[in-house]
Parts: C-alpha cells; structure tokens; sequence
C-alpha cells in the first residue's frame, strides 16, 4: 500500500506493509494486581524547622529545615501567630513548604526577604 504525506508543503510517497496482528504484537504475561493490604505512607506533620543538636531546642525560633528560597512570607513583626500558622513558603528543589508555627507567639523578627536564598537550620523568624 502506498500513503502520501505532506509535510510543509512538500509531498512524501511512502510504501507501508500491514502486518497480520499475531506476528506484530508479542504476548506478554497480564499484569500482576496491586497488594490489596497496599498503605500509602503518612505525610508529615509540618514543616516547621526541626532543630539540629548543636542549635538547641529554642522555641522561639523558626529555622530552615532545607537549603532553599524564600518564595514568600506571611508574617510581619508584632503579628500574633497560632501552632501552625504559615510562617512563610519555602521552595527547595523544585517543590514548594509550608513553614509553619510550632506554638502560639508574638514575631519578634523577620530574618530573611523574599527572594532570599537559606541554608538549613538558617535562623528565619524570631518570637517573643
């Protein structure tokens, strides 16, 4: 059988062979089903900067947990903010975090700016 096809304004000729359906399409095993007792794993809880052991367990701050940038920050110095509040976004990688509150405070000071670049366990928020 013969086709013509046009590409830009230029016709092609081209001779193409029909092959019987058994000799071109191999058999292959049918697909195993997925395990029924199948759990996606959970997501984590927050965002919010784990310590490193060298910077201590200070409540007060809000750390990078990642190297990344700072996309955006929802949060202004004297803002009252609740546990789990979006502090500011961070993007790493790509993806985009939630930087959140661990309790409820008072922001004592912003660390960073949008556009900024931070590496991890980086000082972001301070609170009172």
């Amino acid at each position: 059988m013969k086709l013509r096809i046009t590409i830009d304004g230029k016709a092609y000729e081209a001779e193409v062979e029909i092959l019987e359906s058994a000799e071109s399409a191999p058999d292959y095993p049918p697909y195993p089903p997925a395990p029924s007792a199948f759990v996606p794993p959970s997501a984590p809880e927050s965002m919010s900067a784990p310590q490193s052991p060298e910077a201590g367990s200070n409540e007060k701050e809000c750390r990078s947990p990642v190297t990344g940038m700072v996309m955006r920050i929802d949060v202004e110095p004297g803002q009252t903010v609740e546990p789990n509040d979006v502090v500011m976004m961070l993007e790493s990688m790509k993806m985009e975090m939630q930087i959140t509150a661990s309790q409820a405070s008072v922001v004592k000071s912003v660390q960073v700016t949008p556009g900024s670049s931070v590496k991890v366990n980086q000082l972001l928020v301070e609170f009172e």
